[in-house]
């Protein structure tokens, strides 16, 4: 999946232009507000996966590709999967698309936790989540829509897999696409001038130089890519 990144590029350009004609309802409003670019996927890191940096995988995968089978994340030791990931601007979070199956593997409670570096299975099922999701099984690609006032301001993302169909029958818990959809604010910086008074003679002033942040008003449409 090396070439991700130029595949969903590419195929956003053609559908802009109004060429490969048989994709425009499979494009549209499917990649409406869809969050990629803005991901950090090398930073993304799941436990419990059963085979290194799929979490990571499920998530690069491109609109294109989300009916692919693999790669697939598959939980190790039990049925549950923590997963972190870390977003490269400020996202205001609408709906997360997630593709499972029709089996007992199907995640069915999806916990979710706003910008946290700390969370280990311990602390994700004692702690309160920002919402709590119940999954269908299916072989469709579901969006599941999130409470967007608790979702304003996310620069990263927990979630928490706590169980699956099997009702404690099945140990693996199997997801084959992750997705978002929202908005998203690049956050940048530039030279801001502070002026103060170094002594009671309003004559004698000085200025130093500092430096402030901003958000830039950058909204991403499909892919993100809207907002360069």
């Amino acid at each position: 999946m090396s070439h991700c990144h130029d595949e969903h590029g590419h195929h956003g350009h053609d559908h802009s232009e109004g060429a490969a004609h048989d994709h425009t309802d499979d494009l549209t409003p499917a990649l409406q507000n869809h969050i990629y670019e803005q991901v950090d996927f090398s930073a993304i890191n799941t436990l419990n996966e059963t085979v290194p940096r799929s979490g990571a995988k499920i998530v690069q995968k491109t609109w294109t590709d989300r009916l692919n089978n693999e790669p697939e994340l598959s939980s190790d030791a039990d049925e549950q999967l923590l997963m972190h990931i870390p977003f490269t601007a400020q996202i205001r979070l609408h709906s997360i698309l997630i593709r499972t199956s029709t089996s007992d593997s199907a995640p069915q409670t999806l916990k979710l936790f706003i910008n946290r570096d700390d969370l280990d299975f311990s602390a994700a099922s004692s702690l309160q989540p920002t919402q709590t999701l119940e999954l269908a099984q299916s072989n469709d690609v579901q969006e599941v829509p999130v409470k967007r006032a608790l979702f304003n301001t996310v620069r990263s993302l927990d979630l928490f897999f706590e169980d699956n169909w099997g009702q404690g029958e099945e140990d693996v818990t199997r997801v084959s696409y992750l997705g978002f959809k929202g908005e998203w604010m690049k956050l940048s910086r530039e030279p801001v001038n502070f002026l103060y008074e170094a002594a009671a003679n309003p004559a004698d002033h000085k200025m130093v130089s500092g430096v402030g942040a901003r958000l830039g008003g950058h909204i991403g449409g499909a892919g993100g890519g809207d907002g360069r």
